[in-house]
């Protein structure tokens, strides 16, 4: 196939896209053989027949697979060890301090003072916790 036919049929069949032709099929006939319509419906309800046992067999595998546990993740454990350590103290305390300012401003109505989160000072503390972390993961994990 050369260039020329390649970029016919490329404009043909984008040119055919924009094109709003309606092409409707004809309407089947019911006017054949009544036995031929109940062998059809026969076979559509032994292909139900076989799904259903497909779908019996997938819910067994399913069993299966919830039965085989999944190991726990520890890495939330060892991030609150290291929050709690000597290594992120400084940054959990200005956490905790944040969190009391923030929450006296809010319970006081006549604060008029910007309005403060403590979004900063929990990452600082999460970064520290997740650098602490890290290597005592990656030991148990090995």
């Amino acid at each position: 196939m050369g260039i020329t036919d390649y970029l016919s049929e490329l404009y043909d069949s984008v040119t055919s896209s924009f094109t709003t032709e309606a092409h409707a099929e004809a309407p089947a006939e019911d006017d054949k053989d009544s036995g031929e319509g109940e062998d059809e419906s026969e076979g559509e309800k032994e292909e139900s027949g076989d799904g259903e046992e497909g779908a019996e067999e997938e819910e067994e595998e399913e069993e299966e697979e919830e039965e085989e546990e999944e190991p726990e993740d520890i890495k939330p454990k060892l991030e609150e060890e290291c929050a709690r350590s000597s290594q992120c103290v400084g940054f959990k305390h200005h956490f905790d301090e944040c969190v009391e300012r923030v929450t006296s401003a809010s319970e006081d109505a006549d604060s008029q003072g910007p309005k403060e989160d403590c979004v900063e000072e929990f990452f600082h503390l999460q970064h520290c916790a997740a650098q602490c972390a890290a290597p005592k993961l990656f030991k148990q994990l090995k």
